[in-house]
């Protein structure tokens, strides 16, 4: 799989969470302090999220952070 479509499998997952759970771009933007633009090119796969966004991604989404880092192959040495 090549990084445009992991960008885009992530977005979907985002996107579909965020929905999920009945949240606007702007409602998610509030609670993460991310702005609703970068949400919204993520959404759409036009950026790879860094890690700093996928943890504020994932508390409101009630989304395993794991599970996103493991989409994005983002491995820490220890």
């Amino acid at each position: 799989m090549d990084k445009q479509e992991k960008k885009k499998i992530i977005g979907r997952v985002i996107s579909d969470k965020r929905q999920s759970k009945k949240l606007t771009q702007l409602e998610l933007s509030e609670l993460t302090g991310l702005s609703r633009n970068y949400i919204c090119d993520i959404e759409n796969g036009r950026y790879m999220p860094s890690l700093d966004a996928l943890t504020k991604l994932a508390l409101p989404l009630n989304i395993d952070l794991n599970f996103l880092l493991s989409m994005t192959e983002i491995q820490f040495k220890y």
